[in-house]
């Protein structure tokens, strides 16, 4: 059955009411990590030990932005002395399941993974024995639009012109981005959706080139193998301020503070508005003590001028939300994106 716009809308309008709502928990909530440094007594009771080092796992290759935020994370922590240490390794697949199924045998608990949006819809879409609400939510930290680049030398001028060409060509129009089920395939199909395409036949129209990291989508773009690439501004901002990339919309509600001049994607006539979110989660079968001192250590972290200094630079917002309101806040992010996979064919 074709979707209704309506219908296709109602999606996005949860989607933002979702988010604004658990954003609304961190006004209304107490905050699970309080301000006391890690090693004192922690808002959620007990007297966490001090944390001397942390594992830090970015479940993509390098280049992209689970491992720029990986890789800022333990910069920023050793830098202000906040842990002695901070080693990042990279456990790349699968749209980041490789590394969760990593994550839920992890027995140091001071290991932090970088999750997020994407890894959502990967779990689902892999239908994943290890799931995210299996592991110890600790904090959500950033938000980023996407934007939508083609090549310099592209015809397509407008975010229009590549829609009607991917509705009009199907397979013959190969649009890259992160992981199969994340949240750039899930825009990708959004965007055929609100030009009418049955969520039954996104899959059979839609030629998405799936990729384990942001790197391997930039290479295919400046390589004109493929025609079109989704992912968040930070990745491909650089490649568009130089001229590499043409960036047709961003799919936030305002311009990016890194690319000022480029069209949001309501702005181009299209009703849909959606953020890459990123957090750190560890094991599932920590202690509430060792919760408690690692939710503090991110409250620390997250109070950090240099912490800031670093959002500002990459384009990242500032999206903070500890401990319970960052486990309210995905359990609403899990249901909204089956919703959402569903309505765009992916899963049933």
């Amino acid at each position: 059955m074709h979707p209704s716009t309506t219908r296709s809308t109602r999606t996005q309008t949860m989607f933002r009411i979702g988010l604004a709502g658990a954003a609304a928990l961190t006004l209304a909530a107490c905050s699970t990590g309080g301000t006391a440094p890690a090693g004192s007594e922690g808002a959620e009771g007990g007297a966490p030990a001090a944390i001397s080092a942390v594992n830090v796992i970015a479940p993509a290759d390098p280049g992209g932005g689970w491992d720029q935020t990986a890789r800022t994370l333990g910069q920023v922590l050793t830098e202000t002395s906040l842990v002695g240490s901070a080693p990042v390794s990279n456990i790349g697949g699968a749209g980041g399941t490789v590394g969760l199924a990593s994550l839920a045998t992890e027995t140091d608990p001071n290991t932090l993974m970088i999750t997020g949006s994407v890894m959502v819809g990967a779990v689902e879409t892999n239908a994943s024995e290890n799931r995210i609400e299996d592991m110890t939510p600790i904090a959500k930290l950033t938000e980023e639009p996407l934007v939508i680049v083609v090549p310099a030398d592209s015809e397509y001028q407008t975010l229009q012109d590549l829609v009607d060409a991917v509705v009009a060509e199907g397979q013959g129009v190969a649009v890259t981005g992160g992981s199969a089920g994340g949240i750039d395939h899930i825009l990708a199909g959004l965007l055929l959706t609100e030009a009418g395409v049955a969520p039954a036949e996104v899959p059979g129209t839609l030629n998405y080139v799936a990729n384990s990291g942001g790197g391997e989508a930039l290479t295919m773009l400046l390589g004109n193998t493929v025609q079109a690439g989704i992912s968040g501004v930070g990745e491909f901002s650089e490649s568009v301020l130089s001229g590499d990339l043409r960036a047709l919309a961003v799919s936030s509600d305002e311009p990016a503070e890194a690319l000022p001049d480029v069209p949001t994607i309501q702005d181009e006539g299209i009703d849909i508005t959606l953020t890459n979110w990123r957090g750190i989660i560890a094991p599932g079968d920590i202690t509430d003590e060792e919760r408690t001192a690692l939710v503090d250590l991110a409250t620390q972290l997250h109070d950090q001028d240099a912490w800031a200094e670093q959002l500002s630079t990459k384009g990242w917002t500032d999206a903070f939300m500890p401990g319970d309101e960052f486990d309210a806040f995905l359990t609403e992010d899990i249901s909204l994106t089956q919703e959402t996979l569903r309505t765009i064919g992916l899963i049933e």
